[in-house]
């Protein structure tokens, strides 16, 4: 049932946005695991700067708007406080990849208890249509509109290289593989953070290159590092080559900040949470 989780506020995305289909998948999620026994007190939803960052307009959960930037920073702040809560962060592709990356990767780095959905859209959808750091090499934007911006940052490569324990690539038009993705992630004990490719209706609409492009691999293991690496070397963010999605890797390692007695007993309720639900799967 959603009454209660969509908000009356007018939402104001552009028609065909991306962003509507991970507003239903978060919805959808946020519902199951209220059905498991969280209650919705306990889940937090940190937003950036950004088309995006409306989420938090559009979900009645417990919110924070941050600086353009620095939501990951501000969500450590509260995974640091109480390290009991589910702390959920939308960032963008400009917001995040661009003057937030080290703190991206940073709270990967130390593997924070956080969960970061990319709505990477690779345009400042916003503010009309600049390049980000994932734009395409030959894109023009307002930004560069007689010069390439150069090629494109890889992001997964990148989380792979700071030691990131859950990384994963979603589609917007992918949505029951993108609803399991996101609740993975969120279950996952550690920081996670999964890419999520959506189109900007307005200034970069790649839905047919996306639909030829995307597939699941059914042989990866994500536990296998070195097979991690060359499968997100199969798409560097141009428009050739395949797309694979889903888990591209995870580990369970050492959790950042949960050394005090409150801390720890916090964060001990929540495991409780998160390893019922793993015996629950085998």
């Amino acid at each position: 049932m959603t009454k209660g989780l969509i908000t009356d506020a007018q939402n104001t995305w552009c028609p065909g946005c991306g962003n509507f289909a991970i507003q239903h998948a978060l919805k959808d999620v946020i519902l199951r695991l209220e059905s498991e026994g969280v209650p919705r007190e306990n889940i937090v939803l940190v937003v950036g700067i950004g088309c995006h960052a409306k989420m938090a307009d559009y979900l009645n959960v417990n919110s924070l708007y941050a600086l353009h930037g620095r939501a990951v920073s501000f969500a450590t702040g509260i995974c640091i406080a109480r390290p009991d809560l589910f702390v959920i962060c939308c960032v963008g592709d400009g917001d995040a990849y661009a003057e937030g990356i080290a703190h991206l990767l940073f709270a990967a780095k130390r593997n924070v208890n956080m969960t970061v959905l990319v709505h990477n859209n690779r345009v400042y959808g916003l503010t009309k249509g600049q390049v980000t750091p994932t734009s395409p090499l030959e894109y023009h934007g307002k930004s560069n509109p007689d010069s390439r911006e150069g090629i494109a940052l890889n992001p997964p490569e990148l989380l792979l290289s700071v030691g990131c324990s859950y990384i994963a690539r979603g589609y917007s038009r992918r949505q029951e593989e993108l609803k399991g993705l996101i609740y993975d992630g969120i279950v996952h004990p550690g920081f996670s953070c999964i890419d999520i490719l959506q189109i900007c209706a307005s200034f970069l609409d790649k839905t047919k290159e996306y639909d030829r492009q995307v597939y699941v691999p059914l042989d990866h293991n994500p536990e296998d590092f070195d097979a991690a690496c060359r499968l997100v070397r199969e798409y560097s963010y141009e428009d050739s080559g395949n797309i694979p999605l889903g888990v591209v890797f995870h580990e369970e390692r050492d959790i950042f900040h949960v050394g005090t007695p409150f801390s720890r007993q916090r964060y001990t309720d929540k495991k409780g949470f998160i390893l019922r639900f793993i015996e629950e799967r085998k």
